[in-house]
């Protein structure tokens, strides 16, 4: 039988949890009717808390864990709650959880995160110069505070040295089938995936991500300039002509653009592009080649090349993925 300590904090997103007990259960399901002689269940889970006692969740849940994670002297894998690290304080004793944590990998105990679980075990030090991922919306913000972990955000599932991190949301399932594949059986995790309704093979989160535009910089022509461009980025011809719209010379803008929103001004550009074609692909039927126009770019080939990049697929996949019109 495989223990795995679903470990839950204060204002920790709940769901991602519950989630995983589900879906454990029903991996125990399929598993006794794939498996003539089994016996038991496969996976048996606890919920935890640092000293055990009960927490309140986001949207003031309240949860009672089954014992404090220092009661934890063995278990297969230990997984983190996600938080939300814009308004959710990092979890307190976080010390004395780290320390416990530490003795567990020791033992050979998996840890995963879901979502923005990432962010409580950078926070304790232990994805220092390993990869990890976690939600494509907070990555920006990740990349600041942590910037000793080698993160891949457009990855849903990052595994490296033992620990396992997860995209956004509903990589959540993602996981279970990893865990499930991990102690069970390729074919149980095979049989899941379908049971769940869950794509095996999405392996990245950048078809999902969309662009969330730094602008509390205080550099007001910076912000002049994120104005032209995202108005009139289909008539655009060269970025030095930007720069002496907003009174930089061309050979200080891109470093002032940079340090003020974190990207070149040619990516930026690029970037929204990008985003006014995802927006035609989504709710039109117009081809490829009239949104390569539209969107300010002449050729066609090129155009598909730069979207597969951003996105990690091709603008045709994009639009039988995203096409919004109701099929029924």
């Amino acid at each position: 039988m495989t223990k795995v300590s679903l470990w839950v904090g204060e204002g920790c997103l709940a769901s991602s949890i519950t989630t995983l007990m589900d879906a454990f259960s029903i991996a125990d399901l399929w598993h006794r009717s794939l498996v003539a002689d089994a016996c038991g269940p496969l996976f048996d889970t606890e919920i935890i808390t640092t000293d055990g006692g009960p927490i309140k969740a986001y949207g003031n849940l309240c949860i009672q864990a089954d014992r404090s994670a220092t009661d934890v002297k063995e278990t297969d894998c230990l997984v983190i709650s996600p938080i939300l690290p814009n308004i959710t304080p990092i979890p307190d004793n976080l010390p004395k959880l780290s320390r416990h944590l530490t003795r567990l990998r020791e033992k050979g105990t998996t840890l995963a995160t879901v979502c923005t679980g990432t962010f409580v075990l950078a926070e304790m030090g232990l994805l220092n110069g390993k990869k990890a991922t976690t939600n494509w919306t907070y990555a920006r913000l990740f990349k600041k505070r942590y910037p000793l972990v080698d993160l891949q955000p457009t990855y849903m599932i990052t595994e490296d040295d033992n620990i396992i991190c997860t995209g956004a949301a509903t990589a959540v399932y993602n996981l279970a089938i990893h865990l499930i594949k991990k102690f069970g059986s390729q074919n149980l995790a095979a049989v899941c995936s379908k049971a769940l309704l869950v794509d095996p093979n999405r392996i990245s989160q950048a078809p999902y991500a969309m662009s969330s535009p730094l602008r509390h910089h205080g550099d007001d022509q910076v912000r002049r300039a994120q104005t032209i461009i995202e108005k009139q980025f289909t008539d655009l011809d060269t970025i030095d002509d930007i720069a002496r719209d907003v009174g930089i010379s061309p050979r200080h803008f891109k470093r002032r653009f940079k340090k003020a929103t974190g990207e070149l001004p040619l990516k930026y550009l690029q970037r929204v592009r990008i985003d006014a074609a995802k927006e035609k692909l989504e709710t039109t039927r117009d081809s490829i080649d009239k949104i390569t126009w539209a969107v300010g770019y002449k050729d066609v080939s090129s155009f598909c090349r730069l979207f597969k990049q951003h996105t990690q697929i091709s603008p045709r996949a994009y639009r039988d993925k995203f096409f919004t019109q109701v099929p029924w």
